[in-house]
Formats: C-alpha cells, sequence, structure tokens
C-alpha cells in the first residue's frame, strides 16, 4: 500500500523564499529541507565558505608551504573507507600538484585497527621515513599516535572532521571544522573536504609568496570528482556547503572530466557517468572502493584513485567489483544470523540493539548494523571476534540520537567497560573484551 505523508515546514521560512521569486511548491519543499535563504541554492564554486574559517588552516598552509620549500618528506596515513580513500587520494594529487614530496601508508584495519596508532607511526617510520605526517580523515583521537611521532621527532598535521574527545592530540597543528573553538560555519565537512580545503589554503600562502599566480598556479578544482564522491560516500549531511562541492564533481563527472579510477569504477558497476546522480556515487561507486577496505587492503582502492594509466584503473576497478560481490554474500549471511539472533526482538520494548555473533566478519559489522537500524529504528551496534580476547563494534544509529556521544557517556559511567571509541553522531566503532559483552549491551540500553 502506498501511503503519502505530508511533511511539515516552517511557513515563515517558505514565505521568505516565496518572495524571493522561489516557485510556491519548491519554497514549501526547500523550507521543509531546512533552507534560509535563496542563496543557499547557489552551486557555483565562488559560492563556498572561505577556507579562512576553519580555526589553524592559515598554519597549517604556513606550516606546509615551508616544508615543500625544505624539500622536506611528507606521508600520508589514511582512513580505510571510501572517505579515507579519496582524502588521501585528493591529498596525494594536490600536495604533488603543489610541488610536495608526498607518499602515503594505510592501516590494514585487521591488523592496526583505526587511526594514527603508536604501531602504525612505527610502521610508517620503519617503511617511509617521513619528515611529517598528516593524517586525513582520522588523527583527532590520536593522542598516543601523536604522542609516538612527536617522540621518533616526526611533525604531525591531523586533518580529521570526527568529534574530539576531552583532550586534543600534541600535533602541530589540527584542522577539523569540529575542534573546540573553530567557528567555521559547515560542521559537515568529510575528511575528503577537510583535505581539499587544505590545499586551498596552501595554495593561496604559496600565491603569496609569488611561487605562481593566479594564471600559473595549479588548478585544484580537477579534484573535484574525487570530494564529491567521498563527501557522498561517507553520507555526511549535505548542507550548502556540501552541496556546492558534489554539484561541481558530479558536473565533471558528467562532462567525462574525471579521474579515470573513477570513470573505471563508474564502468565497473554498469553505471553512465555521464548522467551520473548522487545516488551513483553512494551505492554504486563508493561501496566498491569501500570494499576494499572491509575485505582486502584500502592500499589497492587508493590505488585506483591516483593511477593516470585507464588500463591499470580498469584492472583495479575490476577486483574491487568481484571483492563487493564476496562482501555482499558474507553481508547476506551475516544478517540472516543476526535476524534469527533478534528473533524475539522487540522494539517496543528496547531503545537500542547490540549483537555479536563469533562468525562475523570486522569488515562488514557497518553495513549489517545499518540495514537493523533501518529495519527496527533502533541505534544498532553489531560485534565480531578480534584479536586477544577482544571484538570490535560497528555502530549506525538514527536522527536525535548522538552515538558517539552515547559511547562517551557509557565510558563515563563505566570507565573500565570500552578499551577505545570514536566516530561521529549517525556512525562509531568501538573495542570492549568478549566477556564484557553483556555488560556493555545493558549499559548501552
Amino acid at each position: 500500500m502506498t501511503r503519502i505523508t505530508t511533511r511539515p515546514y516552517p511557513f515563515r521560512d517558505s514565505e521568505r523564499l516565496r518572495q524571493s521569486g522561489v516557485h510556491p511548491v519548491l519554497a514549501r519543499v526547500y523550507a521543509a529541507r531546512g533552507l534560509l535563504d535563496v542563496k543557499e541554492l547557489e552551486s557555483e564554486l565562488s559560492s563556498l565558505i572561505a577556507p579562512s574559517g576553519l580555526l589553524h588552516i592559515g598554519d597549517a598552509a604556513i606550516f606546509l608551504a615551508d616544508s615543500i620549500a625544505a624539500k622536506k618528506k611528507m606521508v600520508i596515513v589514511a582512513d580505510y573507507d571510501c572517505d579515507g580513500a579519496t582524502a588521501c587520494a585528493v591529498g596525494l594529487r594536490g600536495l604533488r600538484l603543489l610541488g610536495a614530496n608526498v607518499d602515503f601508508i594505510v592501516p590494514n584495519r585487521f591488523e592496526y585497527g583505526y587511526g594514527l596508532t603508536p604501531e602504525i607511526v612505527e610502521l610508517t617510520a620503519r617503511e617511509k621515513s617521513p619528515d611529517i605526517i598528516v593524517t586525513v580523515d582520522n588523527g583527532i583521537a590520536s593522542i598516543d599516535g601523536v604522542a609516538e611521532a612527536n617522540r621518533r621527532g616526526i611533525e604531525v598535521v591531523v586533518t580529521d572532521h570526527h568529534l574530539p574527545a576531552d583532550t586534543l592530540p600534541a600535533a602541530r597543528v589540527i584542522v577539523n571544522p569540529n575542534q573546540p573553538e573553530c567557528g567555521f560555519p559547515s560542521k559537515n565537512l568529510a575528511g575528503v573536504g577537510v583535505m581539499f580545503y587544505v590545499l586551498l589554503a596552501l595554495r593561496a600562502e604559496m600565491r603569496k609568496r609569488g611561487i605562481f599566480d593566479a594564471q600559473t598556479q595549479p588548478k585544484l578544482d580537477v579534484l573535484l570528482d574525487l570530494v564529491a564522491l567521498g563527501t557522498v560516500a561517507d553520507v555526511v549531511k549535505l548542507d550548502a556547503n556540501n552541496r556546492i562541492l558534489v554539484a561541481q564533481g558530479l558536473k565533471r563527472m558528467r562532462a567525462g572530466r574525471m579521474h579515470p579510477g573513477i570513470a573505471a569504477l563508474f564502468r565497473a558497476a554498469g553505471r553512465e557517468a555521464r548522467r551520473a546522480t548522487p545516488f551513483d556515487l553512494g551505492f554504486a561507486v563508493g561501496p566498491r572502493l569501500n570494499a576494499a577496505g572491509r575485505l582486502a587492503d584500502m592500499a589497492l582502492g587508493i590505488e585506483c584513485l591516483t593511477t593516470d594509466d585507464e588500463g591499470r584503473a580498469w584492472v583495479i576497478a575490476q577486483q574491487l567489483d568481484t571483492i563487493n560481490k564476496e562482501r555482499r554474500e558474507i553481508e547476506a549471511g551475516m544478517q540472516d544470523t543476526a535476524l534469527a539472533l533478534l528473533d524475539n526482538f522487540s522494539p517496543a520494548d528496547s531503545n537500542t540493539i547490540s549483537v555479536f555473533d563469533a562468525s562475523w566478519h570486522q569488515g562488514v559489522i557497518g553495513i549489517v548494523a545499518s540495514r537493523l537500524k533501518d529495519k527496527f529504528f533502533r541505534p544498532t551496534i553489531t560485534f565480531a571476534p578480534g584479536s586477544d580476547g577482544m571484538i570490535k563494534g560497528s555502530g549506525r544509529s538514527i536522527p536525535g540520537f548522538h552515538l558517539r556521544d552515547a559511547l562517551d557517556l557509557v565510558s563515563k559511567h563505566a570507565p573500565s567497560l570500552i578499551e577505545k571509541f570514536g566516530g561521529h553522531a549517525m556512525a562509531a566503532g568501538l573495542t570492549i573484551r568478549a566477556d564484557a559483552f553483556e555488560t556493555f549491551s545493558a549499559a548501552f540500553e
């Protein structure tokens, strides 16, 4: 049965839009979606919020410009999801365009876990010998990792968008719209958006130094297909600023001006880039890239986005497509198990869902959590076995329930219960001891 429901809308906002020349029906639709001003409908790059609004971005630009001039070696430490992979590709391509000596490393999620851990710093130092580590889509919670880098004489630039804990890492500089005292109007930038902004500020600093002018400067808009993909795939809110980044990226894709890896992923997914939509990015291209981080190694996905060889990009895209099919099969099996475990679950009697199975795959629990959250409309955390008697959880939330803050509250009430956690309002991850599962479930509920 089809049911039509009327979405309420603020009459005053709708009237203001109508008086600005917007059609009455569209004015009601826009008002219902939270638009307050006709300017928020603009999608040109000139309407982007200026980078200067991001706290410490000027310091980051000066430090990176000095480091490029001194020919220092940078290594990007990336996260292993689509936002992390696109942020890494944007960082690599953009910094190289601006003359940097830069490499990357991406942790294997099953061996090293999330973020800039002391173990990742040790691995990076051993394999890459960097002067500087730049984190993308992670780092705001990496207090121990940054301390280890400092101990080794490696300076750290954190670029992230996740919510910080009470203490910030002692990095050389942190750029994150969600850090305390940052007045940037859009708190919804994805990790890839933050990295793109850092590049804009760095280029402006290099212009100021006379390294190039407005005519000779590298074109950073060539990175917008990557920015759009990471922004949509990370399911951040498409506020006015993010809509500009996504609209510009889609425009490039539809015009055929995209990187070989993105073109190859469209082809592998059986989608037409010249008719690209956010749906394609979120449900066709993004999942194929994410599959590498879930089941294999995201270095494969990053290579797909950074190679300029169309043949190589197509070979990798096909590999990613195969991994994604395997991911779907694993997910289907896990979902069946989850529904069996929740056979007697009554949403009326519970506010949350926590579920664990010893056969589950760490890389896919987040998707299963998302499916269960959609089915039962409850904040859901699914757990899979980790190592050394630990289990790892991945959670997805519903509007109005801030998942990361909820885990913070659990951690404050029972300080020894959660080993580590992080994330944002709608998605978060954590590690607990296997024997603490029932205690955690009760505390979360």
